[in-house]
């Protein structure tokens, strides 16, 4: 899902959902489990290490990874402004930087509970990669490696805040009919506990609902199911809208009719180049596609003045990696 909103640090408190909402907490138990499902992501996203353009191009889910981006460029084209102070969560290794660096943001701060990637977003933000950038950065920046789950982001980051543009890029599960409790197809499954065999959720406790998710080259790992309809009811209570709430499909389908994207799209490859590269997305990769969610939440107000250049760094060691809570 690739959702942007302009949004205040606080909603980053408890991964979006905040505490004492009033639509059920978790057990201790599941929460310690919850908390070993987190350092489990985290450990696997420090160990993957950087792949050369060969590498990436022999994925199984190469043409789903270039649609996926190809829809991260059109949201931030379409609401990042020059200037915008952005907080990126879950920014991994900085692979939407060029993205931001193009929409000429003024400030970034990027989170992410991965050590290894919060690294190697650093180097790619100095410039050092396999890429070989022609100029550095635009923008100043700021990386921190904090669980969301656990940190006070509004607090940590009170002196930054009010953000014009909040962004997260995830994945959220559509419900939708299967035969049995796992489906998929070549390049992922999903599966649910034997509790959920009658395939009836408990309206009383709509949060907690685990899932298992596998997805070739990318992720295996536990996920929550979140139901969107309280989601939206949780960012009302923050005086958040919902402006855009489309599946990849509708998404695709929508702005694929709009030239500037249509070229983009043949850039970047998801349908190949248009010209002597005919690969395309694979049918299985455009199923699960269907599965993925592109929202955007804003704040009514005025966008913020601040500029915070002045405390910044515009070229980044490993010190100025800040921890909290890891």
């Amino acid at each position: 899902m690739s959702p942007l909103s302009p949004l205040p640090a606080s909603w980053a408190r408890r991964g979006g959902i905040p505490r004492g909402s009033g639509y059920g907490g978790q057990q201790e138990q599941g929460y310690s489990e919850e908390r070993s499902s987190a350092r489990r992501v985290a450990d696997h996203y420090s160990a993957r290490s950087n792949q050369t353009l060969q590498e990436r191009e022999s994925s199984p889910i190469i043409h789903l990874k270039k649609l996926n981006n190809w829809i991260k460029s059109v949201l931030i084209q379409l609401y990042a402004r020059p200037g915008h102070c952005v907080l990126d969560l879950a920014c991994g290794k900085g692979g939407d930087l060029i993205k931001w660096d193009k929409a000429k943001v003024g400030y970034y701060v990027g989170v992410d509970i991965a050590e290894g990637s919060i690294k190697d977003c650093m180097i790619r933000y100095n410039g050092d990669t396999d890429q070989q950038r022609r100029k550095k950065f635009s923008f100043p920046a700021r990386l921190l490696c904090i669980d969301c789950y656990e940190a006070r982001l509004d607090e940590y980051l009170c002196e930054d805040a009010p953000f014009d543009i909040c962004s997260c890029q995830y994945k959220t599960l559509l419900l939708c009919s299967a035969e049995g409790l796992e489906f998929g197809n070549s390049v992922y499954w999903i599966s649910f506990g034997e509790e959920y065999a009658e395939k009836k959720f408990p309206a009383s406790r709509p949060f907690g609902i685990k899932y298992k998710v596998h997805l070739e080259d990318a992720v295996d790992c536990p996920e929550w199911v979140v139901p969107f309809h309280l989601f939206k009811l949780l960012a009302e209570e923050y005086d958040l809208e919902l402006v855009l709430m489309k599946n990849f499909h509708e998404f695709v389908h929508e702005y694929l009719q709009k030239p500037e994207f249509t070229e983009l799209i043949w850039r970047l490859g998801a349908l190949g180049d248009g010209r002597q590269d005919q690969s395309t997305l694979s049918q299985d990769e455009w199923e699960v596609s269907y599965l993925y969610l592109a929202f955007v939440l804003r704040k009514p107000g005025q966008p913020s003045t601040q500029r915070r250049a002045d405390n910044a760094n515009m070229f980044l060691t490993e010190g100025d990696i800040e921890f909290l809570g890891i």
